[in-house]
């Protein structure tokens, strides 16, 4: 069973910032293609980042292009997504995902999810 786990989320206000974060215990995680997505209420579960195997795959939603930034550190088996200019429209809540694939940036192609964090922005 792989778990993930999100930390890192909270309040935050129009224009601030939060950092979140996500770990495993796997041994494997540095072979997985990594994930962010978030939903919020009455919508899908939409795709925020990717972040492929090897790392030099990078891809972003249009609506945090140049605000959020994914990374990963294989030596600690963490991801990251440091959110700047947050928007109220950045409310909900934020998922992990992994794949044993080299890249996945669709819901469909993501195997293991975490429990996922609430980040709440006030305007």
């Amino acid at each position: 069973q792989v778990m993930l786990v999100e930390s890192g989320g909270g309040l935050a206000q129009d224009g601030g910032s939060l950092r979140l974060s996500c770990t495993t215990t796997q041994r494997t995680f540095s072979s997985w293609s990594l994930g962010w997505f978030r939903q919020s209420p009455g919508n899908e579960r939409e795709f925020v980042a990717g972040i492929s195997r090897s790392g030099e795959g990078i891809r972003y939603s249009d609506s945090v292009k140049g605000r959020f930034t994914i990374s990963r550190d294989n030596t600690k088996s963490m991801i990251f997504l440091q959110m700047n200019n947050l928007k109220p429209e950045d409310t909900a809540t934020y998922y992990c995902a992994a794949d044993a694939s080299p890249t996945a940036w669709v819901r469909g192609e993501y195997d293991y999810w975490g429990q996922g964090t609430q980040v709440t922005v006030s305007s």
